[in-house]
């Protein structure tokens, strides 16, 4: 058992689950170097890998692979660790509740995140129409947003995400 000092009443012992526990929760937030995907972790995957990760997870979901990439880019700049400050996780910055209404039970590992983001990008697009615009506004500020302004929300981290993103499915993907 492990002895942990709680101030000066002495110390007490934590039991074999909670002490996994917590060795868990301390890996997921440094990171290790065995290659997992947690934050702090590696903030790069091969680019031929991503690349095909992207097409088939893309035409599986009847999107086009460019927009795919486009959004990672714009996203995560292809960091399969990259958690943003509102809390985004993985590649293609799923929120914690999307992942989980998508089935991704670990948005650090990109098949799962981009499997995950493809499926709800391809909900997006079904609900708004094929307008890639409203859709692209949808995954970055939340469906509420953009039906509540009926059309692109004013946010400006908004209207400059649906603009690099539509910016970069004009030039060639960088993988």
């Amino acid at each position: 058992m492990l002895q942990v000092k709680a101030g000066c009443r002495g110390g007490r012992t934590l039991g074999p689950v909670k002490l996994a526990a917590a060795l868990l929760l301390l890996g997921a937030l440094y990171g290790c170097g065995a290659g997992g995907f947690v934050p702090s972790g590696p903030h790069a995957m091969d680019q031929t890998v991503l690349h095909r990760l992207v097409a088939t997870s893309a035409r599986a979901e009847r999107l086009a692979p460019e927009l795919v990439s486009a959004m990672i880019e714009s996203e995560s700049h292809g960091d399969p660790s990259a958690v943003s400050r509102a809390g985004a996780q993985g590649l293609m910055q799923l929120m914690p509740d999307t992942a989980a209404t998508y089935g991704v039970a670990n948005a650090f590992d990109p098949t799962d995140n981009v499997w995950g983001g493809c499926r709800y990008m391809h909900d997006l697009l079904r609900r708004y129409h094929n307008n890639v615009s409203l859709a692209l506004a949808a995954y970055n500020a939340g469906p509420g947003a953009v039906d509540a302004s009926h059309g692109v929300p004013p946010y400006s981290e908004t209207r400059a995400y649906v603009a690099r993103v539509t910016a970069a499915l004009r030039t060639p993907a960088t993988y």
